[in-house]
């Protein structure tokens, strides 16, 4: 099977829109460990498995999904739906990518407020978070053995890992530098900087599209520039923010707490570069320092149980939402008031990522074949990989390595079990994170 060259036309297989369909549904509830652990997921049954994308077009989509702030795995399930089914496909794509994390936290905030901490739940929590570790670890590898293909790119990932882990340099910053050496050693080493494409794999079967099945487009409809449709997509985006933002004024007047929620949480969706950590630390600081709203421990714990829900991170978000309306319920009923605080954290949130890949895709298409611009991107890229691995290291230290000394050896031989029923078993992910909160759950019964 011959390598896809980067001046070649556009591949996408023709894949009828209900197969996909059922795939974005199923990945919404398998979508477990972090933004590295989603990718990875992507990269195995999009390109690897069913063959719909090429890895040369799944790169180049990180690529730019990786520059946006916001959750990067869901732009980027949101930009593979966009190439394979047009605006559908990606409407279908990111929001079945979120929906069951919306539901699923949802129902872990309200048991939360009402019922407080158990040790069961403790239990539980303590095998999901062993399992996602593992989940992590083995991402980081799956993504840097196809994303850092020369020295160069190696020397920018343990750059990236240097800067963040060592020096705490901020995020933003990172991805700049990373672009501007990517654009310089293009220009200026290009032997040395040159990506190569990693030779497709698929396992034979039904489920694998070869490349002989797909369509050559040289320059398919929707995926050229449209300033008009642009305009269209600006125009459609302003107003799905703006009639509830004026419903919910005139409902209860622009000073109330569910009003400061909407407008924070939209100018969050514009700075949150960084992943969920990143994004926490800062939200933490304005909704527990600045607004009062929660404590610093409800943001904590909310972060625990964003990380063992499937979806990204950032629904930690929608967390702070619901806890904000319960705490200040602002004369409505605490539930009512907390289940409106996380819809429209979630709403805020997440309509932005769906402008960003709808505006930006198409002209980020046209740049597929411009060297300059792939290598910044491949920069921005390897750079992830050292930020990746530096989630990775902080947050496995506190699951197996908590700051009250010692070591979890429960966790840690979970967390090693999971990652052999991952690398030598290929056990799917989503059977690999119940087997650990069933572990927790039964250590806690036995030690009770």
């Amino acid at each position: 099977m011959r390598q896809e060259n980067a001046s070649e036309p556009v591949r996408i297989a023709e894949v009828p829109f209900g197969v996909a369909l059922r795939f974005w549904v199923k990945l919404g509830f398998i979508s477990f460990g972090g933004p590295a652990g989603q990718i990875a997921i992507l990269h195995r049954e999009v390109v690897e498995r069913r063959r719909w994308i090429s890895e040369n077009q799944f790169l180049h989509a990180l690529n730019y999904c990786m520059l946006l702030p916001g959750p990067e795995a869901q732009q980027l399930a949101t930009y593979i739906g966009w190439l394979l089914h047009r605006a559908r496909g990606g409407l279908a794509a990111g929001i079945l990518f979120v929906l069951p994390s919306v539901l699923i936290l949802l129902a872990l905030s309200i048991g939360y407020a009402v019922y407080g901490e158990s040790p069961l739940a403790a239990g539980c929590l303590a095998g999901f978070k062993s399992v996602v570790v593992a989940i992590v670890a083995a991402a980081v590898l799956r993504i840097g053995r196809r994303a850092l293909r020369s020295k160069a790119h190696l020397f920018v990932a343990i750059g990236a890992f240097v800067g963040i882990y060592f020096l705490h340099v901020p995020f933003p910053l990172i991805v700049l530098a990373a672009a501007v050496f990517g654009l310089i050693g293009t220009r200026l080493w290009p032997a040395t900087w040159t990506v190569r494409s990693a030779q497709p794999h698929a396992p034979a079967g039904p489920t694998a599209i070869d490349l002989a099945d797909t369509v050559d487009v040289t320059t398919p409809a929707h995926t050229l520039p449209s300033r008009s449709r642009a305009l269209r997509i600006l125009a459609a985006g302003i107003l799905l923010w703006t009639v509830p933002y004026v419903a919910l004024s005139l409902w209860f007047g622009g000073g109330s707490v569910l009003l400061q929620q909407y407008r924070f949480f939209t100018g969050a969706a514009f700075v949150t570069f960084g992943g969920a950590y990143a994004v926490l630390a800062y939200v933490t600081q304005a909704a527990v320092h600045g607004f009062g709203w929660i404590t610093s421990a409800q943001a904590i714990d909310g972060l625990a149980l964003a990380e063992t829900t499937p979806g990204p991170l950032i629904m930690v978000l929608q967390f702070v939402g619901f806890m904000t309306g319960w705490n200040n319920p602002d004369g409505l009923d605490r539930m009512t008031a907390a289940t409106l605080g996380a819809l429209i954290t979630t709403w805020t949130t997440f309509l932005p990522c769906f402008l960003f890949v709808f505006i930006g895709a198409p002209y980020i298409e046209t740049l597929r074949d411009k060297k300059s611009f792939n290598g910044a991107l491949s920069g921005v890229t390897a750079a992830v990989i050292g930020v990746i691995l530096n989630l990775a290291l902080v947050f496995g230290a506190a699951v197996i390595v908590p700051r009250n000394g010692g070591v979890h050896w429960f966790e840690a031989g979970l967390a090693v079990l999971a990652w052999l029923a991952m690398s030598r078993f290929r056990i799917d992910a989503l059977w690999i994170v119940v087997a650990g909160g069933l572990a927790g759950l039964v250590r806690t019964l036995v030690l009770a």
